[in-house]
């Protein structure tokens, strides 16, 4: 409160705050425009019944109609104690920041939970895809009928007898003192209770056993009865129709016919999916009777089921920002799946040719993507029988392990199953992601398809079977590959081809020419053989055709690819296709 100089109030208070801005604070909260005045004790705010201050300073009223002591306008405040508060635009709710970064951070471990679950659902396919392949030749499909008896005769119909008292009467009680003789049993109530419940257990068997004897007589069991034995010779009839079917295919696939190696080949190949049923990739056989080759093409799973994100972090910004994979890595995982399916394939493939109908199996994977013109081959595999006994054609029994301290490359290069495709001389992709793909070995086509259609082993195989049922024996291979081969043989004397021969087989489109005649004669020499052969499927010059006129190169023998189709159509029974 102020005073005057005479000692009497002057109607001023002043009331001190231990803030400067909180006054100001109050009256925005209240609505009210303020003012206050700092000193050198603290801020001082007009009491009701004036408006001036020590020093004689003029200060506001609260009262706007006041006179004499200032007008309380809005647009002339002070602005000073008003700028000294917190403005109602200021910054946003800390707690409101907060939370909108909790939101981001639970949403970014949500989308992290899910790519990895992606990951774990890659890490099962692996690990079933490598589970063993279950047998499915004709022994295993062969199905054994065992009749139902009857309900009505029950288990033991034969033995049905009439329930006889000797079967339920108890035992006599045991004496008290072996010393003394027999308790009379009249007098023993325990004996007594067990000879009335046998009595009662004797009386319903007897019961039971004669009203079954009587029903069975009666027409409607004796149908009912006729009716079992008529569903069951209908079941034991259609496993021998069944089986005897089996065997018809069994003859006919020991006889190498395509339909039934193919039938045999698909329900293999379809039995070994079943561990992998969410993941398409059905498996088509073509049987070339000419080469005992089953052409197997592998549709291969989609390029996005190999997650692309190691998951989500969250930025300092607050963005969720996805975290992608490392392409190499990606391209690996892909790589593990495919090489595990083939291999499954291949040794459904080999486990189901009991008989060794087949010489060799060619398999192709390939990408059918929609919008794509045609599919794309990541895989193929070109490998005889030979080949396959030698490989454990198995997928290994930990397919999928993390190795975080070692390069993708190396894991790629060491997976085992990708070495025992390369040990079957497989072609892989390098990039499957980048859509580069591999040339097939062999196209699932025509049963008899031309000399360019045959793979380096079909090749192989063909002219080996038409050499030998000529009589060159001892066959072995020198060299092999997509144009042709070179090898080493031995006929008996009396057969069409005596001595030892060197031959040279080739595929080529280009004509053979006198220089290949000079190459093979040198080779003869070399191998001290007697003859030489060269054997293509097209056609020789007229340099080459001269050359073997001379004496010095009459030993050397040729046959085109006129020839070729001669004898493959007089030793095998199979004419081959002329190629483009």
């Amino acid at each position: 409160m102020q005073h005057s100089a005479d000692g009497q109030s002057d109607g001023t208070a002043t009331v001190r705050f231990p803030q400067p801005g909180f006054l100001a604070s109050v009256f925005r909260d209240l609505g009210v425009d303020g003012t206050t005045e700092p000193d050198g004790d603290g801020p001082s705010v007009p009491g009701p019944a004036g408006a001036v201050g020590r020093g004689g300073a003029s200060h506001r009223t609260a009262d706007p109609g006041a006179t004499g002591q200032g007008t309380a306008d809005p647009g002339t405040a002070d602005r000073g104690a008003a700028d000294s508060g917190p403005s109602s635009s200021g910054p946003a709710d800390p707690e409101e920041a907060v939370a909108a970064h909790a939101r981001a951070a639970a949403l970014t471990h949500h989308r992290t939970v899910t790519v990895r679950a992606e990951h774990d659902r890659l890490a099962d396919l692996l690990r079933r895809a490598a589970l063993p392949v279950s047998a499915m030749d004709f022994e295993s499909q062969l199905r054994h009928y065992e009749r139902r008896p009857y309900q009505a005769d029950g288990p033991d119909t034969a033995e049905d007898q009439e329930p006889r008292w000797e079967h339920f009467a108890p035992a006599g009680p045991a004496s008290a003192d072996p010393d003394s003789g027999p308790t009379r049993r009249l007098l023993d109530s325990g004996y007594q209770r067990e000879l009335a419940q046998a009595r009662l257990a004797h009386q319903r068997a007897l019961r039971e056993w004669r009203t079954r004897h009587a029903e069975a007589g009666r027409p409607a069991v004796d149908e009912s009865r006729r009716a079992h034995e008529a569903a069951e010779e209908a079941r034991a009839r259609a496993v021998r129709e069944y089986n005897d079917s089996l065997e018809e295919c069994r003859r006919a696939y020991r006889l190498a016919e395509p339909a039934a190696v193919e039938s045999l080949l698909e329900r293999a190949l379809a039995a070994a999916e079943t561990a992998t049923q969410d993941l398409p990739a059905p498996c088509r056989a073509v049987f070339r009777p000419l080469t005992r080759t089953a052409v197997l093409d592998l549709d291969l799973p989609p390029l996005d089921l190999v997650p692309s994100l190691t998951g989500y972090r969250l930025a300092p910004d607050g963005d969720i920002v996805p975290v992608p994979r490392p392409p190499a890595d990606r391209a690996t995982d892909y790589l593990r799946l495919v090489a595990r399916l083939a291999l499954r394939a291949l040794q459904a493939a080999d486990a189901v040719d009991t008989d060794e109908i087949l010489a060799g199996v060619v398999l192709n994977g390939w990408l059918r993507e929609s919008g794509a013109a045609e599919p794309l081959c990541l895989l193929s595999v070109d490998a005889d029988r030979d080949a396959l006994a030698r490989t454990r054609l198995l997928p290994p029994d930990t397919p999928y392990e993390e190795h975080d301290d070692e390069g993708v490359y190396a894991d790629a290069e060491q997976d085992e199953a990708l070495v025992r495709l390369r040990h079957l001389g497989a072609a892989v992709t390098p990039d499957p992601y980048g859509r580069v793909g591999v040339e097939p070995a062999a196209r699932a086509g025509a049963a008899v398809p031309a000399a360019p259609d045959l793979s380096a082993n079909e090749f192989a195989q063909l002219v080996r079977d038409l050499l030998t049922r000529g009589g060159l024996a001892e066959w072995s291979v020198r060299l092999r590959g997509p144009a042709g081969l070179v090898a080493t043989g031995e006929g008996a004397p009396g057969s069409a081809l005596p001595g030892r021969w060197v031959v040279w087989a080739s595929r080529g489109a280009a004509p053979v020419t006198a220089e290949q005649i000079a190459t093979l004669a040198e080779a003869v020499s070399e191998e001290s053989a007697e003859r030489g052969l060269l054997l293509t499927t097209g056609h020789f010059t007229d340099e080459a055709l001269d050359l073997t006129g001379e004496e010095g190169h009459r030993h050397i023998h040729l046959v085109d690819g006129d020839g070729v189709r001669e004898l493959a159509r007089t030793h095998l029974g199979l004419p081959l296709t002329a190629g483009r």
